[in-house]
């Protein structure tokens, strides 16, 4: 009767984590170069005093889908995509360096070029500043070339190169930030062979039906393991109403 009740047990928890992990992935759908979280399920035994008879479910994260989205095109200067594989680094929260995908590129009024969702763009020695301009164009190698205030439209100056990078993907991980880095912090090594698409920004890689359909499999998984529960709950209780009469 144990048996059958923590089964369930475990198996309805480790499901509404799976379920989150989806519902992240659902809510990030139209999040610029989202990259969706995978989620399985494996069965573990109970180690302890004895045989391990005892099974639980649990709910493994084996990683990250780093499938390409596709292209949208913008037509905004400051709007770049990666072609094919590469990163764009970045500057984290926490100070180090991280890479993502995300291209929906913007100058702060202080002049520092960062991502849609605040994250300092890295250049050649560190984030980007640009002095006051009337034009700024990207490169396709990430060169980014600008009119300073007051200078005519021909005088246009190289003053930094976006840090673009292709580690290995078996080397990356994804932070709770939703930034990918490499283990032990730390740093790829520009790539010139990486290219930028200009006026352009990756879409998620988020299949919204796929993802759909998962949450409503999910759903009926939860629903059965509570019946299961159910069901271990009322033989014990059959169990202890033969017990009585015996």
């Amino acid at each position: 009767m144990d048996r059958m009740l923590y089964v369930a047990m475990t198996g309805a928890r480790q499901t509404m984590q799976a379920q989150a992990v989806n519902a992240n992935n659902i809510a990030n759908v139209n999040t610029t170069g989202f990259r969706q979280d995978l989620a399985a399920m494996r069965s573990m035994p109970v180690y302890g005093p004895g045989m391990p008879s005892r099974v639980y479910g649990m709910t493994e994260k084996p990683g990250t889908d780093l499938n390409s989205g596709s292209l949208m095109t913008t037509g905004r200067s400051l709007d770049v995509a990666l072609k094919g594989q590469g990163w764009i680094a970045v500057q984290g929260q926490d100070g180090n360096e991280a890479y993502t995908r995300a291209g929906d590129l913007q100058v702060t009024s202080t002049g520092l070029l960062q991502t849609g969702a605040g994250h300092l763009v890295m250049g050649n020695a560190g984030p980007i500043s640009l002095p006051p301009s009337s034009k700024i164009e990207i490169g396709g190698d990430g060169t980014i070339s600008m009119v300073a205030q007051g200078d005519e439209a021909a005088d246009m100056q190289e003053v930094d190169r976006i840090k673009l990078v292709n580690p290995p993907t078996d080397a990356l991980y994804k932070g709770e930030d939703g930034l990918m880095r490499l283990a032990e912090g730390e740093q790829a090594e520009a790539d010139a062979n990486v290219r930028l698409a200009v006026g352009s920004l990756e879409s998620s890689n988020v299949n919204i039906a796929e993802a759909l359909v998962n949450m409503i499999d999910l759903a009926r998984q939860f629903e059965m393991q509570v019946k299961m529960m159910k069901t271990a709950e009322r033989n014990d209780q059959k169990a202890a109403q033969i017990m009585q009469l015996s």
